[in-house]
């Protein structure tokens, strides 16, 4: 922990993340949830020997911070986001948790190549894309909330194209989206990777897919794992969820 430990402002909470890690959010912003724990969980198995882990479109954080749990005790963490107050929020978190020399957090537009150095590569990159057309889907009051979901600071297939830019040749890129939504392979293709894998996710057994987990490379074999089911028929917490959201 830090010596000092940070206050969350009038308009932030603090919160348990995972295991000794706290996290700063907004009130009315953009908070974590289950789909970032799916995410880091499905990253970290993905290349859980990774040194070098790229969180893109970060936002608050939570996703690499979680993955980071899991990583080597050596593994380093580049945090790349846009918005002005999840930077805030983050250079907060990493602060209050310790985690200076292990966490470099960087503002700066994932379409732009320049946001990171020439040479940066990562064994392990992770996103949570946003997914709602801004033309079609109202957008949240509040402006942070909404850069999170609407595609105001770009879409899949720049998420992809930037993963192809800044993945090492036997890196892994793992991202989540919705299951219904094709675009996430065409996206895949166009940039250039191969689907390794892509674990769906439902609500309850029985249920139909809402995510989708996909973990891609540079070249390889497909082989897809069974339908991850969060609640069991009677609404319960399955066995596989609770021991991932353990793990993590």
């Amino acid at each position: 922990m830090a010596d000092r430990p940070l206050e969350p402002a009038s308009d932030e909470t603090l919160d348990r993340l995972a295991g000794a890690l706290w996290v700063f959010q907004l009130r009315g912003g953009h908070r974590y949830a289950t789909d970032d724990v799916l995410t880091a969980w499905e990253a970290v198995n993905a290349r859980p020997d990774a040194a070098r882990m790229l969180d893109m479109g970060c936002g608050i954080g939570s996703v690499g911070l979680m993955a980071l749990l899991r990583l080597p005790a050596d593994a380093r963490l580049t945090s790349l986001e846009i918005q002005d107050r999840s930077v805030a929020l983050l250079h907060k978190t990493v602060a209050h948790n310790g985690l200076g020399t292990r966490v470099d957090v960087r503002q700066g537009d994932l379409r732009d190549g320049s946001s990171l150095p020439p040479d940066a590569r990562f064994d392990l990159i992770a996103a949570n894309p946003p997914y709602w057309n801004p033309s079609r889907e109202m957008p949240s009051p509040h402006p942070q909330r909404a850069a999170a979901r609407l595609e105001l600071n770009g879409d899949v297939f720049d998420y992809c194209a930037a993963a192809a830019r800044w993945l090492a040749d036997d890196g892994r890129f793992c991202l989540c989206f919705p299951a219904g939504d094709a675009r996430c392979e065409e996206a895949v293709a166009a940039a250039g990777l191969t689907l390794r894998s892509r674990r769906e996710v439902a609500h309850r057994v029985g249920g139909d897919p809402y995510l989708a987990l996909l973990v891609c490379g540079r070249g390889g074999d497909r082989r897809d794992p069974p339908p991850l089911f969060l609640r069991d028929a009677d609404g319960q917490p399955t066995p596989e969820f609770l021991a991932l959201s353990g793990a993590i």
